[in-house]
């Protein structure tokens, strides 16, 4: 245990230097593995390169790519519109109609910061237009922005599923009623905050005859979670992997075809972001299988369980200090080394209380989301806050009745899965 002490110091040290988390985490490890010393430095580059080797892997650009060409043609308009419509007139509908379109890109993207940058720089200007503060239309695009990691496809369940040997499909299926909660309680707390303040209410007027065109031109996003991923992926007709590049393909049809929008430029910037987009996570997946593989050798998961369990025999104790921890991660981890780093981890700790690879998955992926925007690492939080132009501290304040949601939110996964239909074995 004393080399992984060692490592993890090291990479705790390094992130608070402001050094990259990936060079970090594989400095970490080379460090730990040298105060093994008996370990040759070749099984390192072994590791890193065949952590990025899972089949379903591949599955991430190609939902990055997807999400890209969707979000930079009419549809992302169109689907504003449609949200508008159907909330609008509600007070603190505004902020609703963010919830309702990140919701429905959700079931795209798979990613929270393409949500917060895509979306945020439609939907926070429009707020604020409207006469509400910025500090509201950040706090709202930052926390709604992280339904992109709920609901499924969503690139974090893939490395939660690639860590742990879990059916992408299971964790899909399973991470589709807790989105829907999520967003139910965001919108929530979107309307209490702006009845409370009295905001401005939106004179959206909803017609049978404007919804059914809204729906029909909105039609072709929601068909990428509904058919592709609820028939294709569900009932094993494809993977994960086959379905991302049929999403791809779908969209660029769609682009080409439909919207007649997709010029050869944009399509080339949309292949390009795609790929940086990649490169970064792929990086990550690589580094943090190196460190894991550290863990694992050291037997420290085994080690943490079995030094927990001793104290403790209250499953519910144990239940809170996995959330705790993933709260503090969150804090200060992006989700996909945290996802990698702690799923070998925590894993034998679940085993042993008997929560299932499924639970402990989708409660990580809900826990870890909160991170997202939450100081001081919080990206969706700094994305949105710069697109406002407002203060870091005036949009956390905004957020503190987000935080008290998703908490409960979150406890709930944690204590009742049940209530959302999780399987617990």
């Amino acid at each position: 245990m004393f080399e992984v002490a060692v490592a993890i110091i090291v990479f705790i040290a390094l992130l608070l230097l402001g050094v990259p988390v990936a060079f970090s985490v594989i400095a970490g490890t080379v460090v730990g593995l040298f105060a093994i010393g008996s370990l040759p430095m070749e099984a390192l580059a072994l590791q890193s390169f065949g952590g990025a080797t899972d089949y379903s892997m591949l599955a991430i650009p190609f939902f990055i790519l997807t999400a890209d060409l969707l979000f930079s043609g009419r549809l992302g308009a169109q689907v504003i519109g449609l949200a508008t419509r159907v909330v609008g007139r509600f007070r603190g509908g505004v902020g609703m109609t963010s919830v309702l379109t990140n919701a429905v890109f959700a079931g795209v993207s798979g990613s929270a910061v393409a949500d917060a940058t895509g979306l945020g720089k439609v939907m926070i200007p429009w707020t604020k237009k409207l006469g509400y503060p910025a500090r509201y239309a950040a706090a709202v695009n930052a926390s709604s922005s992280v339904l992109g990691v709920i609901i499924p496809p969503s690139i974090p369940m893939i490395l939660f599923s690639a860590a742990s040997g879990a059916s992408v499909a299971a964790v899909f299926n399973a991470g589709l009623i807790p989105g829907i909660v999520m967003a139910a309680a965001l919108m929530f707390g979107c309307w209490f905050l702006a009845f409370k303040n009295n905001y401005p209410r939106v004179r959206a007027k909803l017609t049978m005859k404007k919804l059914l065109i809204d729906l029909l031109i909105a039609t072709p996003a929601i068909f990428i979670p509904v058919i592709l991923i609820r028939v294709f992926l569900f009932t094993g007709t494809a993977t994960v992997t086959e379905v991302s590049i049929l999403a791809a393909v779908y969209a660029l049809l769609i682009r080409t075809t439909m919207y007649r929008d997709l010029t050869w430029k944009s399509f080339m910037r949309s292949v390009t972001e795609s790929a940086a987009s990649t490169a970064v996570v792929m990086v990550l997946i690589m580094f943090s299988a190196a460190l894991s593989w550290l863990l694992t050798i050291q037997e420290a998961p085994q080690k943490l369980a079995s030094a927990l369990l001793s104290q403790t025999d209250s499953t519910a104790l144990i239940i809170l200090f996995i959330v705790i921890i993933l709260i503090i991660t969150g804090m200060f981890l992006d989700m996909a080394p945290a996802i990698l780093l702690l799923t070998p981890v925590l894993l034998p700790l679940a085993s042993a209380i008997g929560m299932g690879t499924v639970q402990l998955g989708i409660l990580m992926v809900c826990t870890l989301a909160m991170g997202l925007y939450t100081p001081p690492v919080g990206t969706t939080l700094y994305i949105s806050a710069g697109i406002g132009r407002v203060g870091i501290n005036k949009v956390t304040r905004e957020l503190l009745l987000f935080y008290v949601l998703i908490i409960a939110f979150v406890l709930i996964i944690a204590y009742a899965p049940g209530l959302m239909l999780i399987p617990t074995s």
